[in-house]
């Protein structure tokens, strides 16, 4: 219900569900394409709870939103109805630049066939770690079994970039999947017998056949060229079989055209690219890694760094290596080492809790908690991060460091870095230089990037009593017996990066929850393990007994409400069974969260012991100011 609500609000600030053209998602960004930019309200989305931030980039209105965002856009993509079906096609919308119109293509197409991409590069890397201690010897069934998972994203590549691109030109997608099929066919990968290139004929027109495996830009050419031909058939041709000659006369026409003219040509042009990529970076490899570190996280900022997942991968398809990668290892590790410096610098509680789940996603790749939410608003740990970047970027480059798999930079993508022949000193230079680089930023940061507000102890205003209530705070009361823990200790990453809301958490004692004070329930969970209560004063509160305790489907709670009850401080909403929940397998540390905090000012907690006891006063709300 909660990301219901969070789907809507989304949908309400971005101008409504008839203003989104098309909607996909990264790691973690929604990348609205909109009909009217100036329908949308950033200001009020960035202080959304749960949003991070904002960006209008290449020609879109992206809004991140963390870790959680693929159940954001799933929700979204219902309440909009968008779907695989009826997504709109490139050429729709409004008008923009070209650079606009390229990153919107790029992001469109890649993003929906990255998690396969990432799993099957982890696993290539994997594979050669096994190889290096001899767990696994080439050539055996347990090898090939592990190489067919793991190179088949790799090796199908025209299969689904075909299917994605088609769809984001506007066509039917299964055909764009035809399409790159074709290229990799049995018959084709036949005829070829290993050769680099074959000259033969289809139909007495001359083909130069060269090897389409692992490919990209040949397939998204001609996915480009059929979404054309199937428009043009699909206006000219009868209502009552289009459906079908429609995609038969486009392919008919698109494939052997691309085997005779795109295929070959654009290869070339890949070759080109490709060459030119790497005579730039080989007239000063220092200097061009340098300049990749440091500027990676400011391409993450605007959104564009998809731009260069292509180019990247066209490397690995050449020359079944890449250079790029492995240069943002120390940029990723550099921004994540700076809010490592935040979390253990800064006494802000709440400030703390961000920046320590901001670390574990940085280490994970996701880097966009940290900068967003940490680094950039605080400026110099942001700025000491791109700098100690290129430090690490220098050695990189200087060791002409490469990967030999596709995937997101994370902690994963070491192990990518080693050659089947076993570890060398490329794959220790770029271990060297990421330890550098975070060591560097963490230190420097530690030191000189933190503000004096945010490395000063939090004052505890000693004024607060259990009965204090005045005009501009609110006292909530502990609906609980219990251990006061901080929320940030919670072991689920929705509450305890305070996506949902700032609050508390209580390891309970009795296993009773009881109203916070006067109001009203507003939502009582079929479980029975969730109440939403509404205060008197307008103060909205989740009271959630334990964690993923949904799965218990309400066996070992009773509810003494329902939905709609009026009640008074200190009633029993729900009781439950804290041994047999435990016994189940599950926690019962129960996360009390305000989830309308962007209504207040601060949120403190006033308990200065260990343990509470139900009705103490817990939570201070100070009102925003008019």
């Amino acid at each position: 219900m909660k990301n219901k609500q969070f789907a809507e609000s989304i949908i309400q600030h971005v101008g409504g569900k008839d203003n989104v053209i098309s909607l996909v998602h990264c790691a973690t960004r929604l990348r609205f394409v909109l009909k009217d930019d100036n329908k949308a309200d950033a200001e009020t989305l960035k202080k959304l709870a749960g949003v991070i931030t904002v960006v209008q980039s290449g020609g879109q209105f992206q809004v991140v939103i963390g870790n959680n965002v693929a159940d954001v856009y799933s929700d979204i993509m219902q309440l909009t109805n968008l779907n695989e079906n009826n997504q709109p096609t490139l050429q729709s919308g409004k008008k923009s630049g070209i650079f606009s119109k390229l990153i919107d293509l790029v992001s469109g197409i890649f993003i929906p066939a990255l998690a396969v991409l990432v799993a099957g590069g982890i696993l290539k890397g994997l594979i050669s770690l096994l190889q290096v201690i001899n767990v696994i010897i080439p050539e055996t069934p347990t090898y090939n079994f592990l190489f067919a998972i793991a190179d088949a994203p790799f090796y199908y590549l025209p299969i689904i970039l075909g299917f994605s691109a088609v769809k984001k030109f506007g066509g039917n997608p299964y055909v764009g999947m035809a399409i790159g099929g074709a290229l990799v066919h049995p018959n084709i990968v036949g005829m070829m017998g290993g050769a680099l290139e074959l000259q033969t004929e289809f139909f007495s027109i001359p083909i130069s056949l060269i090897p389409y495996a692992s490919s990209v830009f040949p397939i998204i050419l001609a996915s480009w060229g059929y979404s054309i031909l199937e428009r043009a058939f699909n206006k000219i041709l009868h209502d009552s079989f289009k459906k079908f000659i429609s995609p038969l006369l486009s392919i008919l026409i698109t494939v052997p055209l691309t085997f005779a003219v795109i295929g070959p040509v654009v290869s070339m042009l890949s070759d080109l690219i490709a060459s030119g990529i790497i005579f730039i970076y080989q007239l000063n490899p220092v200097i061009a890694s340098m300049i990749l570190a440091a500027g990676w996280q400011i391409m993450v900022i605007f959104g564009v760094h998809w731009g260069l997942v292509p180019f990247s991968m066209n490397n690995l398809a050449l020359y079944h290596e890449d250079f790029m990668l492995p240069i943002l290892l120390p940029a990723v590790f550099a921004q994540t080492g700076a809010a490592l410096a935040v979390m253990l610098r800064s006494k802000d509680k709440q400030f703390k809790a961000l920046a320590s789940s901001s670390v574990l996603s940085g280490i994970f790749g996701v880097t966009e908690p940290a900068i967003y939410g940490v680094n950039l608003p605080l400026k110099k740990p942001f700025v000491i991060g791109c700098l100690s970047a290129a430090i690490g970027g220098a050695i990189v480059g200087y060791h002409h460091t490469v990967t030999y798999s596709f995937g997101m930079v994370s902690i994963f993508s070491f192990l990518q870095l080693i050659p089947i022949e076993g570890v060398d000193a490329r794959f220790y230079a770029v271990v060297i230089a990421t330890i550098i680089s975070f060591a560097i930023a963490t230190i420097v940061t530690y030191f000189f990037g933190i503000p004096k507000d945010k490395s000063q102890t939090d004052e505890i205003d000693n004024s607060y009593s259990n009965n204090m209530e005045t005009e501009n705070k609110t006292t909530i009361y502990s609906p609980m017996s219990g251990k006061v823990n901080l929320l940030s200790e919670v072991k689920d990453p929705t509450f305890a990066s305070e996506l949902m809301g700032k609050g508390i958490a209580i390891i309970p004692t009795v296993g009773q929850a009881v109203a916070p004070d006067n109001g009203e329930v507003v939502s009582l969970f079929r479980t029975k393990h969730a109440i939403g209560f509404q205060t008197e004063s307008g103060a909205e509160i989740l009271i959630h007994i334990g964690i993923d305790t949904v799965k218990l489907d309400g066996q070992h709670f009773e509810a003494h409400v329902e939905a709609g009850s009026k009640v008074k401080k200190g009633d029993l909403l729900v009781s439950f069974d804290i041994e047999a929940i435990k016994q189940a397998g599950f926690e019962v540390t129960t996360p009390i969260i305000i989830t309308n905090s962007d209504s207040y000012q601060d949120i403190q907690c006033i308990f200065e012991q260990d343990n509470i006891q139900s009705g103490e006063a817990l939570l201070a709300l100070s009102q925003n100011k008019e």
